[in-house]
């Protein structure tokens, strides 16, 4: 029997974490969304389609925007579907700024206020909406989310098919800033995401919906724990009731970008946070013989992602150990380079201009939140509340 020796070991052990590095951070930026690419070539390409035939009621969840609710509401009102088909609640969630105030002033044209007393996040202030709900289509909506004035009708049409319980649109980025590091990125990256959509929407169904514009047929929406994220958690649910979600990329809708790193950062802590504590919520679609599609969008498009700074790390520490042989070490040193890059950018606010130290910033940045996120799953740490940083 031959053991190996202490070189021999290190050298199987870093080739390991080098390989784990590598293929985990390739399949979930090329090879996922290429492999959905593939098979959504052989799905039909529906054309889009508008629709006024259902009734629709609109929830807009708010706290303390009475800095936007009067803009948001003089839009919604002049969405381009009918009026005596559309109910327009706003769930205002604790609110004590004159949020309630300004939405009791558009009572009279048929905007109704939901007041929740005990504030305990959008989940909630949705779940207390939901129970005053007339129509069969709910749709639920951010109080900064600037919608097309037909979006309501495309997501109206997805409600065609009887076989779909639940429809996102489309939201991208805008940046009143102009040349923000955090809009840059958040635009790059929603792009992507919303291409991903598209083709999970072609193939059967979607794993998640845009939080700012989804839509849930009323029978089908189930109320959930308030730790839980709606536009994540609530799509599951539908599919578990044997429906379909699907993408409607004409419901277009956009969301002022964070202006800074730091609320960046701040906001996709939040967000991967709840959405981990969702998705550990509902651990049977994480089970692949007993939902196979819906389980391989999950791991591919959730678990990897999140998974990312855990195959940065294992990347960065096979090369380490590995570093006395040349090859290796270059590729440490091209590693060092690219989070030095991002440190400067962080320490020296001028050179985010440059895309040279910008991208690697908002790289680091969004993965160490969901490096964070993991820590605050682990510790039991819930972020049921929001806090509006926009504006």
């Amino acid at each position: 029997m031959t053991l190996l020796s202490p070189n021999d070991s290190a050298v199987i052990w870093g080739s390991a974490l080098i390989t784990l590095g590598i293929l985990g951070a390739a399949y979930t930026y090329i090879g996922y969304p290429m492999l959905l690419w593939v098979l959504s070539r052989f799905a039909p390409h529906p054309n889009p389609v508008r629709s006024t035939e259902f009734c629709i009621t609109l929830i807009i969840a708010a706290h303390n925007e009475e800095a936007s609710i009067r803009e948001k509401l003089e839009a919604t009102l002049k969405l381009d579907y009918p009026a005596d088909k559309l109910q327009i609640l706003v769930a205002s969630d604790g609110s004590t700024d004159r949020t309630d105030e300004i939405v009791r002033e558009y009572g009279p044209r048929g905007v109704d206020l939901i007041q929740v007393q005990a504030r305990k996040g959008k989940t909630n202030a949705q779940n207390v909406a939901v129970a005053s709900a007339r129509n069969p289509i709910l749709v639920f909506s951010d109080a900064t989310t600037v919608y097309d004035s037909s979006a309501l009708q495309f997501l109206a049409a997805a409600y065609l098919d009887p076989r779909v319980g639940a429809a996102s649109g489309r939201y991208d980025y805008f940046d009143p800033a102009q040349g923000s590091l955090a809009a840059s990125g958040s635009k790059k990256l929603w792009g992507l995401e919303n291409w991903i959509k598209s083709m999970q929407s072609r193939i059967w169904t979607l794993s998640g919906c845009c939080g700012c514009i989804y839509s849930v047929r009323r029978e089908l929406y189930t109320p959930l724990s308030p730790d839980t994220i709606s536009d994540l958690v609530q799509p599951l649910h539908v599919f578990l009731h044997g429906s379909r979600v699907v993408f409607q990329e004409n419901a277009q809708a956009w969301e002022e970008s964070t202006r800074t790193t730091a609320d960046e950062f701040k906001m996709r802590v939040r967000v991967a946070t709840r959405g981990m504590m969702g998705l550990l919520s509902i651990p049977e679609l994480l089970v692949p013989w007993r939902h196979p599609w819906i389980s391989f969008q999950l791991w591919s498009h959730k678990i990897c992602r999140w998974s990312i700074p855990l195959f940065l790390a294992s990347l960065f520490m096979g090369s380490a150990i590995l570093a006395s042989h040349p090859g290796f070490l270059w590729l440490l040193l091209a590693q060092a380079a690219f989070y030095l890059c991002a440190l400067m950018s962080l320490a020296v606010p001028r050179m985010r201009r440059s895309r040279l130290f910008s991208l690697p910033l908002y790289f680091c940045t969004i993965n160490t939140a969901f490096l964070v996120g993991m820590f605050n799953v682990v510790c039991g740490r819930q972020f049921n509340v929001w806090q509006p940083t926009r504006g």
